[in-house]
């Protein structure tokens, strides 16, 4: 017999090869509209990576953060301070971003110790109180020795820089003018294909499987003989580590952060991405992070003319409107499809 060819090998080679150029071509289709927008989708890029870590600890290990924001500002400002007039330290970026990832990891060790017996409401309030715990730090450490510089944050950050190439000044390539928000995009999509990659491997490891149990029962987890104290650890560990690099891309792309960037807020914004892509999915946990992240700026830049051409005024502010719209459609996905727009695989089979 002769083995027939799975006609589905070379289709799947060429949708690849058909989004991978769309994704290289994307950030100039968007600069003909307007830099912000590439910019806008920088922060989607960041808002993915914060996701994908939190999906760790949520969607994998079943453990509600609700102060995950945290390891983003340790992130961003190991950055800051390695990187900046600040202390006079001037390290070059590939030093500064695994500083930041075991910074984040440490702290996230620190919160997933005293938790391990914690399920549900009280660990969702402990988490947030560590959240809250760290941004208080950041707003207060100017004095006696100014750390963080307090409320009044850390400017004249450093931006990536490799060899000659200046992420904030544009650069010329084969014809081609790759502006700072460009060349960020690409270094941001690099690490959400790293991300990605190390998210998928960990889905299908033993210690992906061990996650998913622990999630479905803890109880019957350590009867099979898995050691949930390590386990969990390393659930928090690894999430906290990918929030630490997204605080650092975040720094050098702002050139200043405040503790303000950090608050509660960011921290529901992440978690709802989660749960509205789809907690354990990673391609849904992307998915919901671009959606919340482009559907609001798309209408920041279209509540304002529709009620002009409407009512010839303006009656509701965007904000507004905004925070509405979203806040309806999260009760709409809790109501219709509460496992999210792509759930994972157990959860539809459940």
């Amino acid at each position: 017999m002769t083995a027939t060819r799975d006609p589905r090998g070379p289709l799947a080679i060429a949708g690849l090869v058909l989004v991978a150029a769309a994704l290289l071509a994307l950030p100039f289709a968007l600069a003909q509209v307007g830099t912000a927008w590439v910019r806008i989708t920088n922060l989607a890029l960041l808002f993915a990576l914060l996701a994908l870590g939190l999906n760790i600890v949520v969607g994998f290990a079943g453990l509600l953060d609700l102060g995950y924001i945290a390891f983003y500002g340790v992130g961003a400002y190991v950055w800051a301070m390695l990187a900046s007039p600040h202390f006079n330290i001037h390290l070059p970026f590939w030093v500064i971003l695994p500083i930041g990832a075991l910074a984040a990891c440490i702290f996230g060790v620190l919160l997933g110790a005293p938790t391990l017996k914690l399920r549900g409401d009280y660990l969702a309030i402990v988490t947030l109180g560590f959240g809250e715990i760290v941004r208080i730090f950041l707003n207060n450490l100017s004095r006696p020795v100014n750390i963080t510089n307090g409320p009044q944050g850390i400017s004249r950050i450093d931006p990536v820089r490799i060899g000659e190439l200046d992420f904030s000044t544009t650069s010329k390539f084969a014809g081609l003018a790759f502006s700072g928000p460009i060349k960020y995009y690409y270094l941001l999509l690099l690490f959400l294909v790293v991300v990605l990659i190390v998210n998928m491997r960990l889905q299908d490891s033993r210690i992906g499987r061990a996650w998913q149990a622990i999630r479905e029962d803890e109880i019957a987890a350590r009867a099979m003989g898995i050691n949930t104290t390590s386990v969990k650890l390393l659930a928090f560990a690894m999430g906290a580590s990918f929030g630490g690099i997204a605080g650092g891309m975040f720094a050098s792309m702002q050139s200043f952060i405040s503790p303000e960037s950090f608050i509660l807020v960011e921290s529901v914004m992440v978690l709802a991405m989660v749960v509205l892509g789809g907690m354990g999915n990673i391609w849904g946990v992307v998915l919901g992070a671009v959606l919340l992240t482009f559907v609001p700026e798309i209408l920041r830049y279209t509540v304002e003319p529709l009620q002009k051409a409407a009512f010839g005024r303006m009656i509701i502010e965007p904000e507004v409107i905004r925070m509405l719209l979203f806040g309806l459609a999260l009760v709409l996905m809790m109501l219709f499809r509460p496992s999210g727009i792509l759930p994972a695989s157990v959860r539809r089979r459940g």
